[in-house]
């Protein structure tokens, strides 16, 4: 089967990333962006100031999500796909808005926008199968 366009602005991808692994990718994210701070806490503070606050926040939203791996599940997991979504799409802004823009650090924030892009859309947010997860964790 081949992945083509749905429209002209749309790539539509196999939806074979489970909530649970979508948990998994999460905490693997946050951890991720974690090391990137620590590694730029003393050449580039400004990205790593960035790299923690994302990291921060991945926790914050994976620990407040309805599904295997949230500990108070508030956030519905078609909610987090859709917060998802905004990061991935203003992810390349964040070296600008911290003021790092240019520099190494910023080309991790930039490929991030790509990364979490693919993730949304191989991510099954609202199948049965995603529902049964949900209600399983």
């Amino acid at each position: 089967m081949a992945i083509g366009l749905t429209n002209s602005s749309s790539l539509k991808l196999p939806k074979v990333i489970s909530p649970t692994a979508h948990g998994v990718i999460d905490y693997c994210h946050a951890a991720f962006f974690f090391a990137v701070g620590m590694f730029c806490r003393r050449s580039n503070k400004r990205a790593a100031t960035a790299a923690f606050v994302t990291s921060g926040f991945i926790v914050a939203q994976s620990l407040l999500t309805d599904y295997r791996f949230g500990l108070k599940p508030v956030i519905p997991f078609e909610t987090h796909g859709e917060m998802d979504r905004l990061f991935a799409a203003g992810s390349w802004l964040i070296p600008k808005v911290f003021g790092f823009e240019g520099t190494p650090a910023a080309t991790i924030f930039s490929s991030n926008s790509l990364a979490e892009s693919t993730v949304v859309a191989a991510t099954d947010w609202d199948s049965e199968r995603a529902h049964r997860e949900a209600r399983a964790a």
